[in-house]
């Protein structure tokens, strides 16, 4: 009933109540129509979750369509208190306040998601083999959430630029500053978020890296062993024959092969200490 009284497309009524519309901007005759996200990250749970808002701007009024109250608006009427000095911008002011807060929470969203980056920069060279799972789980998460945020807030770009253009008159003149400002943090943000998954990217390969580097270490020390086993095998094997040998049926025989196995095995474990493979 509100969209009929103040004479919105049906469109863009349509796209606002059906929800999971990409972030965009739609121009009409008499107002703009606006599809965001806000979103934040739940530290508890690990993941990002996020909050669609349709917005919808006219010459004297702002109109938000959400489908529950997970977007916090006292942020933004604080926002609206605090900048009382360009009220007389009229509803370009309030879009500018509604937009700001948005962003701002994808600058604590980031952040939140780069100190969890460095948690799992420390975890990676932990020797515990249930960190290392952790590690690859945790990797895993944050890569997600990392597109996720990347989806929602790229877009914002193409939302914002024509914000800033002066040929879209519901905007105020003096408003295209902070508009600006706004399409600056937008930019800052995609920079951020592109930077963090590359550093995910990398956490992933150097946690797999430092895996396989473990795995050749353990074949190392298990191929030595081995090695060293396999000594005392082939010498009793060969004191084991049915046929006369020197030392054959002769106490000093086992002594020799005893010591021979001995001095045998300890060279190869000196051999394989000095070459650190044990």
């Amino acid at each position: 009933m509100l969209g009929e009284q103040l004479g919105f497309s049906p469109l863009s009524l349509d796209d606002a109540f059906s929800g999971r519309q990409r972030a965009k901007i739609e121009h009409f005759d008499n107002h703009v129509f606006i599809n965001a996200y806000a979103v934040r990250f739940d530290t508890d749970a690990g993941e990002l979750v996020s909050d669609e808002i349709a917005i919808f701007l006219t010459r004297n009024a702002l109109v938000t369509v959400r489908g529950d109250d997970g977007f916090d608006m006292s942020k933004v009427e604080a926002r609206w208190a605090d900048s009382s000095d360009l009220v007389s911008a009229g509803a370009s002011h309030l879009l500018w306040g509604l937009l700001d807060v948005i962003v701002d929470g994808y600058f604590e969203t980031v952040e939140s998601l780069d100190v969890e980056m460095e948690k799992l920069e420390e975890a990676v060279f932990d020797e515990q083999s249930s960190a290392r799972i952790e590690v690859q789980k945790r990797s895993y998460e944050l890569r997600k959430s990392l597109v996720v945020l990347r989806r929602l807030t790229v877009p914002m770009r193409e939302v914002i630029n024509p914000l800033i253009r002066h040929d879209l008159k519901l905007i105020n003149a003096r408003m295209v500053p902070y508009f600006q400002d706004i399409y600056d943090h937008v930019i800052r943000v995609a920079d951020w978020t592109e930077s963090l998954r590359d550093l995910v990217t990398t956490l992933l390969e150097t946690n797999l890296t430092i895996q396989g580097n473990r795995m050749n270490l353990i074949m190392k020390k298990v191929t030595s062993w081995a090695a060293i086993i396999a000594v005392p095998t082939a010498i009793t094997g060969f004191y084991g024959q049915n046929i006369p040998y020197p030392g054959y049926m002769a106490e000093w025989g086992v002594w020799v092969s005893v010591g021979v196995t001995v001095l045998a095995s300890i060279a190869l474990y000196v051999v394989f200490r000095w070459r650190n493979w044990l």
